[in-house]
């Protein structure tokens, strides 16, 4: 094990380097990894006290010097330093909270897009029972991205604007289909079916780790939430006959 083993906490001190709210450098061995909330993870390779990047990062170099049990740290690249920045280690906790906060931001990002999902197959239901069913459930898929929303800010956070505009756009995108495709009833019930279970698998996941990092309100959120997804899910199996009969007469098949 080498004295940088661990998980540590980089933050901007000057020079060139973004904003690195949340920013966190993950090292083992000789390996390790540069880590932003929202984007891709930058791999290096740990020489000594620097950290050398792979493809396609390789002209950035990290140059670190022990300072106050941590390191401080020149960002440099092909050999010029533009920034600098400290490293702090994380404990137990410190990485619990942090791995809370990125599920439930990525929860509300979920729901954001479910939001979005949800309106697309409002557009194209014309049974008024189901109709009745999907606009409730959208009433609660609000309340849940509301509740994340708050969880967050408890946690001195806020949503992550690039997974919603991502989901806003990947949204966006898929709504034209909707209104142009065949066989609406059924796909809509296929995908709804799908999103439930990827929905209740998240929060079961949440809930967990809000355990273990000792939020119990999260954790009460997250069980709350799992059960009304798990009603949606339920109302969608007893009426896959009807799905199916319906599917059939859009596509113009009577059986």
């Amino acid at each position: 094990m080498s004295e940088l083993d661990g998980v540590w906490a980089v933050d901007r001190v000057s020079g060139a380097l973004p904003p690195l709210h949340g920013c966190v450098k993950r090292i083992r061995g000789s390996r390790g990894t540069t880590e932003f909330p929202r984007l891709p993870r930058m791999p290096f390779d740990v020489r000594g006290l620097e950290l050398h990047y792979r493809p396609p990062f390789a002209m950035l170099v990290d140059k670190l010097e022990p300072q106050d049990g941590g390191y401080f740290g020149y960002a440099t690249m092909l050999g010029r330093e533009f920034g600098q920045f400290t490293l702090r280690r994380l404990d137990v906790m410190d990485q619990l909270k942090a791995q809370l906060i990125k599920h439930i931001d990525e929860a509300h990002a979920m729901e954001q897009n479910v939001l979005r999902m949800l309106e697309g197959m409002i557009a194209t239901t014309d049974d008024p029972e189901i109709l009745d069913a999907l606009e409730h459930h959208k009433l609660q898929t609000q309340n849940h991205a509301d509740r994340m929303a708050e969880r967050l800010e408890a946690h001195e956070m806020a949503p992550s604007t690039v997974k919603q505009i991502g989901g806003v756009l990947g949204a966006l995108a898929k709504m034209p289909l909707d209104f142009v495709r065949g066989e609406k009833a059924g796909r809509n019930a296929r995908d709804g079916y799908a999103t439930e279970h990827l929905e209740i698998a998240s929060y079961e996941l949440l809930w967990r780790i809000a355990q273990k990092a000792g939020d119990e309100v999260t954790a009460q959120a997250a069980q709350e939430i799992i059960a009304e997804e798990q009603a949606m899910a339920a109302l969608l199996e007893q009426n896959w006959d009807k799905f199916a009969e319906l599917s059939l007469i859009e596509e113009g098949v009577t059986v």
